[in-house]
């Protein structure tokens, strides 16, 4: 693959990364096997989080047996506390088997009350350039689910990277992307796959990469023929012809139907509800066969799905007039 510039980091990346999330799901040796295939496709960023279960762990023992100086290595935590986030990093080396990690992350900032208290003094953020100092991180990066929280971001010199779903239902992050190159900031996409739903792999990652604000895409991969699959892309670079462009179109619009973008825009909840950590729990049920896994979370909300009293608040307020009450039923459902 040709390597890109992943913004001020100047680090040399894949187009095509390594989504650490599915991972979880297999053996040490699978995960080992996977991480050289993609290894030997030229696939050389990893991302992962503390979060993921036995991700790090799993990722660690990989790099340690091909080469922990083949990769640049991202992984995040959601503490967003001094001592906290200082803590989780240590866990997080130890896990990943490293003196450093090349990026690190603040994981799913959600909105505008979460960022203020990450950048207040002796925050995490200021743990976090304590870190870098010492050489434990060499990077700071930031990933949200809000296009507001990043709008902000991008502003600031305190991120070399964005993180932000994009494929070819979710497109709100274009403009932040823009902003974010501008200003040379790198752009990592997630959920290229819509968590799951989007089934044309291939095509969804060529869509992504025909976009030229973007650095580098990470989609999850649990099995040597998804990785064959997902590396293409970035090999072959090749556009969509109007063919294919039609046909990811025509899934992308089903999807449309019933698909949440995560803007935010229902908020707030009137029972305080958090709708769209709903719904992206509920894709890791059902799409990414991580049952157990969102279940755990999914229960230790203290206000959930099924709390919803169908007051009708919300959906006026949908930008894509979602039925949002009956899509919370049907979360509550599964659980």
């Amino acid at each position: 693959m040709k390597k890109r510039i992943l913004g001020r980091t100047n680090f040399l990346v894949s187009p095509v990364g390594f989504g650490g999330i599915p991972i979880q799901r297999i053996t040490q040796s699978e995960a080992t096997e996977l991480l050289r295939e993609a290894h030997n496709h030229g696939v050389n960023f990893i991302d992962t989080a503390r979060g993921y279960l036995s991700s790090e762990e799993l990722l660690g023992n990989a790099m340690s047996e091909i080469g922990r100086e083949n990769f640049v290595l991202a992984t995040k935590s959601m503490n967003r506390t001094y001592e906290g986030l200082l803590e989780e990093l240590e866990t997080s080396l130890k896990n990943l088997k490293t003196d450093y990690i090349d990026l690190y992350q603040f994981h799913n900032v959600k909105n505008m009350e979460q960022y203020k208290d990450l950048i207040k003094p002796h925050g995490a953020l200021d743990a976090a350039k304590d870190a870098k100092k010492r050489g434990l991180i060499k990077e700071i990066g930031i990933t949200s689910h809000s296009v507001d929280v990043l709008k902000v971001a991008v502003e600031t010199d305190e991120y070399a990277t964005i993180q932000f779903p994009y494929n070819a239902v979710e497109t709100q992050g274009a403009e932040v992307f823009k902003r974010a190159k501008e200003r040379n900031i790198g752009v990592i996409v997630m959920k290229p796959l819509a968590g799951g739903a989007i089934t044309k792999g291939e095509l969804a990652i060529r869509f992504i990469l025909e976009n030229e604000n973007v650095t580098v895409v990470i989609p999850g991969m649990d099995s040597i023929s998804q990785v064959q699959e997902n590396v293409r892309p970035g090999i072959d670079g090749l556009p969509l012809n109007p063919s294919e462009r039609e046909e990811l179109t025509k899934e992308a619009t089903i999807l449309g139907n019933e698909f949440c973008r995560r803007c935010g825009y229902c908020s707030p909840c009137s029972v305080g509800i958090e709708i769209p950590t709903q719904f992206i729990l509920d894709s890791y049920y059902t799409r990414y066969n991580l049952q157990q896994w969102a279940i755990d979370r999914y229960n230790a909300q203290s206000i959930k799905a099924s709390d919803c009293i169908q007051c009708g608040q919300c959906e006026p307020r949908c930008p894509y007039n979602l039925p949002i009450m009956k899509m919370l039923e049907r979360v509550a459902s599964h659980y």
